[in-house]
């Protein structure tokens, strides 16, 4: 048993010490710094939107100890995720990311950070595995990621690994007071990608205001579905009034894709869909009819 631990403890210790390199210290918030993950050799950082609080003077602290200065790239309040580029060259990424197919619960994994000069770390277990969740500010986090691991000041930012020491996510305090998450390397890829091409998240935009609502038998026989988003306001202006969506109408599908929950909708008006013409079903006086409209970007 002595050895079994003590080999569990060398293994522990070497994965700490691989995964060293690639984390960085974030210095973008009076008196207390935070933690950055090492993404692309050239520069790029990426760390917890909440710990980037100015917009200049933003300096990295490196592996190697030099303290460089950093941009903002761009930045998603809504999954706590934000984009630096430090002058600095040939970093090291930090290898090998793990998607959630290979998390279950009850695996053990390490949260690290470098608030200091030093990286330091911790030790827990994926205490909760789920599906798609939206934070209570709209961002889609591609799955739901806790963990028991205790996020010490200045750990928000860094990455989780497990014992192999891939990347399984980034962590953060912000998205749910009180509990310790990780956005998932899905998530990340998706939005550092976008932030790192356009400097924001784009989404797409309609400008209405829904609630769900129960179809009639009838139509819901006919569409297979059993309830639709009511439309309960048109903003004027936007696309949804200049496709001719009107207030009263009841949204069904888009693209062909069944609507029944507000974050259908969302889903739906994807990124890659921004200026793009998208066909939306609806229900009018009773009567199904399809209505173009062509989808704007959020500002």
């Amino acid at each position: 048993m002595t050895e079994a631990l003590q080999n569990l403890s060398d293994a522990l210790a070497q994965t700490v010490t691989a995964a060293s390199p690639s984390i960085v210290r974030v210095e973008a918030r009076p008196r207390l710094s935070a933690t950055g993950i090492v993404w692309a050799a050239d520069g790029v950082i990426v760390t917890a939107h909440h710990t980037v609080q100015k917009e200049d003077n933003i300096q990295v602290g490196l592996p190697d100890g030099q303290t460089v200065a950093a941009t903002l790239v761009g930045r998603d309040p809504t999954t706590d995720l934000a984009v630096l580029r430090a002058e600095a060259k040939n970093l090291t990424p930090l290898a090998q990311p793990a998607g959630a197919e290979s998390m279950q619960v009850g695996h053990l994994v390490l949260a690290l950070g470098r608030p200091g000069q030093t990286v330091q770390a911790t030790l827990g277990i994926i205490s909760a595995l789920g599906e798609s969740w939206r934070t209570s500010v709209g961002g889609l986090i591609d799955h739901y990621v806790q963990t028991d691991v205790v996020m010490y000041p200045g750990f928000s930012g860094g990455p989780l690994v497990n014992a192999a020491g891939q990347l399984l996510g980034l962590n953060t305090s912000a998205l749910v007071r009180g509990v310790s998450l990780t956005v998932p390397t899905v998530t990340l890829n998706r939005v550092v990608d976008m932030l790192v091409k356009h400097g924001k998240v784009r989404r797409g935009y309609l400008g209405v205001n829904t609630q769900p609502v129960r179809l009639p038998a009838g139509l819901e026989q006919q569409l297979g579905q059993e309830t639709g988003l009511l439309l309960i306001a048109v903003e004027p202006g936007s696309p949804a009034e200049q496709g001719g969506l009107l207030l009263g109408d009841t949204i069904v599908a888009v693209e062909g894709s069944s609507v029944q929950q507000h974050d259908d909708l969302l889903a739906l008006l994807s990124a890659d869909r921004v200026g793009s013409q998208i066909s939306i079903r609806i229900v009018r006086g009773g009567q199904v009819q399809d209505l173009s409209v062509v989808v704007g970007e959020r500002s």
